[in-house]
């Protein structure tokens, strides 16, 4: 072997070891959260956890991606919005309003200023995990096998019965201290990797990445050169104009709900219609995509921005308030928004060179 060889031989077992190695050994208080987030326990009958709908083998989504929305513990209760992966969500800012416009927060629709709060919700959802208050959670936690490195992270008084609201506010600080943590955020994709080396794209990628800067970065925005650490979205709101999604199990929701997004959380009819704009990364492990889970495939979300406007190609928008006129008929061709999927690909982690 000649030294070109060992030196590429080298690079590429270099690249290997940090795609699988990338992330450090998780603090006591991340190992916590990620004990609760994996707790089948927590769930009122028990047998529903966090990972349920968030599942590691399918980027941290639901794993019946067959379904636009999940399905709580108690057997036919579905919510209402698709479960949304939470790679990455740590790079959401805190809910903020100026002026009429918002970004960040947590949630398709902001509701939870960060990711705390987001993290208390799905313990007392009925279509989620259905616990009756937050005693009930709090005992629970407080009785398991992870009972005591919770004492250890949060102090031995933390399972007193006169600590039930710090207790489960601490709950919920283990669980965003794992959402945080390097193991949800790897920055390990060929995008990452390269390091601003656009010259590895293939063509197609290349092209993508020309095609999503002129198109798609106004709300997804595109990192510099070499600033692989970005989100891919500036979480902003905006209506995008998406059709009713009419598949179980919508079918058998009530018919007249429309889903007025942020409008509904901050009470403003500006507001009506939007939703955020979230992380692209991992974005091809994640479907079905869109807060109702209306598209199934990259292809047709892709299709939907360049083709919206266009007469008879979509059903009308569930929300025509509100919406953003920046999208819906860019005259990109069938090939340039095969590209732009082929771009978004090099955004999902563990990339192997």
């Amino acid at each position: 072997m000649n030294k070109k060889q060992m030196l590429s031989l080298f690079t590429g077992l270099s690249l290997l070891a940090l795609a699988s190695t990338s992330h450090a050994a998780l603090t006591p208080k991340e190992e916590l959260g990620k004990l609760i987030f994996n707790d089948t326990n927590l769930s009122t009958p028990i047998g529903q956890s966090c990972a349920s709908c968030h599942s590691p083998t399918t980027g941290f989504v639901d794993p019946d991606q067959f379904l636009p929305t999940s399905e709580g513990v108690i057997a036919g209760r579905f919510g209402r919005r698709n479960a949304q992966t939470i790679t990455y969500v740590s790079l959401s800012p805190e809910f903020r309003n100026l002026n009429g416009v918002a970004a960040g927060g947590q949630l398709w629709d902001g509701r939870a200023l960060n990711l705390v709060e987001q993290a208390k919700l799905p313990f007392l959802n009925p279509n989620e995990l259905n616990n009756p208050d937050i005693t009930t959670v709090v005992t629970k936690v407080c009785s398991s096998t992870y009972a005591g490195l919770f004492k250890q992270v949060y102090g031995i008084k933390s399972c007193r019965r006169n600590a039930i609201p710090t207790a489960f506010n601490s709950i919920a600080d283990a669980i965003a201290a794992f959402e945080m943590s390097s193991e949800l955020n790897k920055f390990t994709s060929k995008f990452d990797i390269i390091r601003g080396d656009i010259g590895q794209l293939t063509p197609l990628e290349f092209e993508g990445r020309l095609n999503f800067r002129g198109f798609c970065s106004g709300c997804h925005t595109l990192p510099s050169a070499f600033e692989t650490a970005g989100p891919f979205s500036d979480f902003g709101y905006r209506n995008i104009g998406l059709p009713k999604n009419t598949e179980f199990p919508f079918s058998i929701m009530d018919q007249t709900f429309v889903d007025l997004g942020l409008g509904q959380v901050t009470g403003n009819p500006l507001h009506n219609g939007q939703f955020k704009a979230p992380s692209l990364r991992n974005i091809a492990r994640t479907a079905p995509y869109m807060h109702n889970g209306v598209f199934k495939n990259l292809k047709d979300v892709v299709h939907f921005y360049n083709t919206r406007d266009i007469p008879g190609v979509w059903p009308a928008p569930e929300v025509t308030a509100n919406m953003d006129v920046t999208i819906g008929n860019m005259g990109l061709t069938s090939a340039a928004e095969d590209s732009i999927v082929a771009f978004l690909l090099t955004l999902t982690d563990d990339f192997a060179p």
